[in-house]
């Protein structure tokens, strides 16, 4: 069985009731992944949150982008505060029957963000100096943590952007129970607000248009700063050119 046939995976992608609390958008993305055991993420990870497997394995994921547009509900965009890049290092786990993302960390360049979502959401972001360079068919992200940091933590990778995926779809939709599906089609995500006590932020937007890729070059320490040593070349990388979201408030479970 490629993953848990027991969960919907589906219910997620459907808009939910209730306010909005703000918009955003994100394009230039690279899913890069890595195949782990489930055991080297479980003493990261909240006993009340399952590790979320597929084909046998966990995945952990490095997944670097560029963010516009984000403002709150009541506010316009603000030039140089609403716009730029981010990276974050990601697993996917099930919470309270639920499929979602959990991040180990997240590098954002922008001061006012980070210091927003490390107080409002209890992510753990980082500010970094970031740059994100499109050439042809092929795109450069490049990140270096400033803080908070008790050791340095870098990323330098270049990706080579290939064909929509064949799924039938002309802006290559992932497919459910593929494994594209299960790495991309995420709208949940869970933290841990105090030690046991987990919430749940939901994002709204329409399919990832996903094409294939092929990582020319990676050399990052985003991993092991969160404590997770990966030796190997990434496993499976796709990229989107992005999609517009919108963000729901954070709630307890």
């Amino acid at each position: 069985m490629a993953m848990n046939s027991s969960i919907d995976r589906l219910s997620q992608r459907v808009r939910p009731e209730g306010g909005v609390a703000g918009y955003q958008t994100w394009s230039d993305l690279s899913f890069i992944h890595w195949r782990v055991p489930a055991a080297t993420l479980r003493p990261l990870l909240p006993t009340n949150v399952e590790i979320d497997e597929f084909d046998g394995s966990a995945w952990l994921g490095v997944v670097p982008f560029h963010m516009s547009g984000v403002r709150p509900w009541w506010f316009p965009a603000v030039p140089g505060v609403s716009e730029f890049h981010e990276t974050n290092v990601r697993t996917y786990v099930i919470c309270n029957g639920e499929p979602g993302v959990w991040f180990f960390s997240l590098e954002a360049a922008n001061s006012i963000a980070v210091r927003v979502a490390r107080w409002r959401w209890r992510l753990n972001y980082f500010r970094s100096d970031m740059e994100i360079a499109r050439r042809d068919h092929s795109i450069d992200y490049r990140s270096e943590r400033l803080w908070p940091a008790s050791s340095p933590a870098q990323s330098d990778i270049k990706v080579e952007v290939g064909d929509w995926l064949p799924t039938g779809n002309p802006q290559g939709e992932a497919v459910p129970d593929t494994l594209e599906f299960f790495l991309a089609e995420r709208y949940l995500l869970f933290t841990e607000l105090a030690p046991g006590k987990i919430a749940r932020g939901q994002v709204h937007h329409r399919p990832y248009p996903l094409k294939t890729a092929n990582l020319l070059h990676c050399e990052q320490s985003l991993t092991s700063a969160a404590g997770l040593n990966v030796t190997t070349p990434p496993t499976h990388v796709l990229f989107s050119s992005g999609v517009d979201v919108e963000i729901f408030p954070l709630r307890a479970i």
